[in-house]
C-alpha cells in the first residue's frame, strides 16, 4: 500500500498540532521527494548515516526529530548540508521533521514515551499553567535510592547516565528529554527529588549539588529515540505502510 505524501504530512501536522507551536526550525515537510510513500525510515537526527540507511532500505521518506534549517544555521548549501540534501534529492526521498511538536505531544511525544519506559506516573507539566510545557513531573511506583534509579535508567536506555547523587531517596521526578538541563530551575520549583534531562552543562552540576536534588543526564540522543518511533508506528498503522527505525548511535 501507499499514501500520498501530502496526505501523510497533513495528517502528521494535524495530529501533532504543529502549526500552533513556535519552534526553532520548520516542522513538517522539509525536503520534498516522490509523491507516494510506501516505506518510511525514521531516526533521531537526519544525519548522513541515517540518509544512507534510508537509501539502502529504498525508503520514500525519512522521518526525524532533528531535521534541518535551524534559525541560527548558516543558510548556504555547502559542505555537509550540500551532501545531505544531494542524497535526498538524488534519490527522490522526502524529509519530514518534527521538533517541539514531538517533544510535547501527550501520546507520541518524547517525554511521555520516556515516562512509559521508565515507569514514571505522569502528574502534570514541569511548568504549571503552561499546557504546552515541554517537561513533565511524575512519580516512581516505589521510592528508590539515586543509584538504583540510575541503574534503571541505564537498563532502559542502554547507557549509563551521569548521576549527581543528592544522598536521599527519590520518589518524585521531573524530566525533559534532549538539551533541557536549563529546566532544572523549574524542577527545583516543583519540589521533586530528582531531575532527568538529556544533556548537562557545567553549571547544572552546581545547581543540583547546592540545591540538594539528584540529577541525571541520560543523553540527548538516548532520551529522544522514542517519540519518532511512536510517530512512525502510528503512521504505519494508520496508512498500512512500512516503517523501520534506524538507531544511529550517538554518545551524547
Amino acid at each position: 500500500m501507499s499514501v500520498a505524501l501530502n496526505t501523510l504530512v497533513a495528517e502528521c501536522d494535524r495530529h501533532l498540532d504543529a502549526a500552533r507551536i513556535s519552534d526553532y526550525c520548520p516542522n513538517g515537510l522539509q525536503v520534498e521527494g516522490r509523491a507516494e510513500v510506501r516505506r518510511i525510515v525514521s531516526g533521531v537526527t537526519a544525519s548522513q548515516a541515517l540518509l544512507d540507511a534510508a537509501v539502502e532500505a529504498q525508503a520514500d521518506l525519512v522521518l526525524v526529530h532533528h531535521g534541518y534549517f535551524w534559525k541560527s544555521e548558516n543558510p548556504c548549501v555547502v559542505g555537509m548540508k550540500q551532501r545531505r540534501l544531494k542524497t535526498l534529492l538524488t534519490h527522490d526521498i522526502s524529509l519530514v521533521a518534527y521538533h517541539l511538536p514531538l517533544d510535547v505531544h501527550p501520546e507520541l511525544g518524547n517525554n511521555v514515551q520516556l515516562a512509559r519506559r521508565l515507569g514514571l506516573r505522569i502528574e502534570g507539566p514541569l511548568e504549571p499553567g503552561n499546557p504546552r510545557s515541554v517537561g513533565l513531573v511524575g512519580s516512581l511506583a516505589q521510592m528508590l535510592e539515586p543509584a538504583a534509579f540510575a541503574a534503571q535508567v541505564a537498563q532502559v536506555l542502554g547507557r549509563a547516565p551521569l548521576l549527581i547523587d543528592a544522598g536521599r531517596p527519590i520518589r518524585r521526578v521531573g524530566w525533559c528529554t534532549g538539551a533541557a538541563q536549563g529546566y532544572i530551575e523549574q524542577a527545583l520549583a516543583a519540589g521533586v527529588d530528582a531531575y532527568l534531562s538529556g544533556e548537562v552543562s557545567e553549571s547544572t552540576v552546581h545547581s543540583a549539588r547546592e540545591s540538594g536534588i539528584s540529577y541525571l543526564a541520560a543523553g540527548h540522543h538516548a532520551t529522544e529515540r522514542y517519540g519518532v518511533q511512536a510517530l512512525g508506528e502510528w503512521l504505519a498503522e494508520r496508512f498500512g505502510i512500512e516503517h523501520r527505525f534506524v538507531d544511529c548511535d550517538n554518545p551524547v
